[in-house]
C-alpha cells in the first residue's frame, strides 16, 4: 500500500472502532462508569495499568477492585482509614498483588492531599518520554515504594514501551468527538502523544510499513508515533482505534 491507502483504510477503520459500541468490551468502560474527575482518573488508571490478559478478565478484577473500594474510589483513596484497607489484602491480577495495590492508594492518597488532578503528575518535562520518566520517578519517590511494584509502572528509562500509560494517557488527554476518550487533561496535547504499542497494534503496523524496528521498545512506539503524524500531526494516537481493531479482529 502506499501512503494515500493507507491513511484511507485508517480513516475508515478509526471511525468504524472509535465509537460507545467499542467501550462495553475494553477496559476503557470502566472508568465511563463515573462522572467525578477524580473518579475517572483514579479507575482509569487502574484498569490501564492492570491491562494484561484477555479483556474479560481484566474488566472483572477492575470491577473487583473498585467494589472492594465501595465504587467511590476518590472518596476511599482520600477517607479511608487503616482498618478499611483490609479490604484490599488478597487481591491479585496476575503479577500485582496486595502489597503493590496498597503503595498505589498510598501514593495517590498522598498525591491528591495536595493536587486536584492527576493531570499535575505528567507535566514536567519537554517531551513525552521525560514527562514519563519523570512521572516513575514521582510515583516511586515516597520513602517505602516496594521494590517489586517498579515493574507495573513503565518507563521510558528503562526502554519499555510503556504501553499501558500510554493508554492510559491516551484516555485521559484525547478530544473524541465520538465519546470513548475524555479529553479530560486540557494541559498536555494529544499532538505529543505516544501510540501504545500491543501485540495487535505491532503486527498490522509492521504489515502497513508504520514500524519496522524489530524490538518493540520505547523507540519503536516513537517510531510508530512519527508515522502516523504524517497522518495526522494533531491526533496521532486516534489510529490506535484503528491498528489495534484490525488485529484483534483479525482483519490484518
Amino acid at each position: 500500500m502506499n501512503h494515500a491507502q493507507v491513511r484511507a483504510l485508517l480513516d475508515e477503520k478509526y471511525r468504524h472502532y472509535d465509537q460507545p459500541g467499542f467501550i462495553a468490551l475494553d477496559p476503557i468502560s470502566i472508568p465511563h462508569q463515573f462522572t467525578l474527575r477524580q473518579d475517572i482518573e483514579i479507575s482509569g488508571l487502574f484498569a490501564a495499568l492492570l491491562a494484561w490478559g484477555r479483556r474479560p478478565t481484566i474488566i472483572s478484577k477492575c470491577r473487583e477492585l473498585l467494589q472492594r473500594m465501595d465504587n467511590a474510589p476518590y472518596q476511599f483513596i482520600r477517607q479511608h482509614q487503616d482498618d478499611d484497607l483490609k479490604r484490599l489484602l488478597g487481591f491479585c491480577h496476575r503479577t500485582f498483588c496486595d502489597t503493590d495495590l496498597l503503595y498505589f492508594v498510598h501514593w495517590l492518597r498522598w498525591f491528591y492531599a495536595s493536587h486536584e488532578t492527576l493531570e499535575d503528575a505528567f507535566l514536567v518535562g519537554s517531551t513525552q518520554k521525560e514527562r514519563l520518566e519523570n512521572f516513575h520517578n514521582l510515583f516511586f519517590s515516597l520513602e517505602d515504594a516496594p521494590q517489586r511494584t517498579r515493574k507495573h509502572v513503565a518507563t521510558p528509562a528503562r526502554g519499555s514501551a510503556c504501553k499501558r500509560v500510554n493508554m492510559y494517557l491516551r484516555w485521559m488527554v484525547r478530544r473524541d468527538e465520538y465519546g470513548v476518550d475524555f479529553g479530560l487533561w486540557q494541559r498536555l496535547s494529544p499532538a505529543d502523544l505516544i501510540c501504545p504499542c500491543d501485540v495487535h497494534v505491532e503486527r498490522v503496523a509492521r504489515r502497513l510499513g508504520l514500524l519496522e524496528r524489530k524490538q518493540v521498545d520505547w523507540l519503536a512506539a516513537e517510531d510508530l508515533t512519527v508515522h502516523l503524524r504524517t497522518l495526522d500531526p494533531h491526533d496521532p494516537v486516534k489510529y490506535d482505534f484503528a491498528l489495534f481493531g484490525l488485529g484483534v479482529e483479525g482483519e490484518m
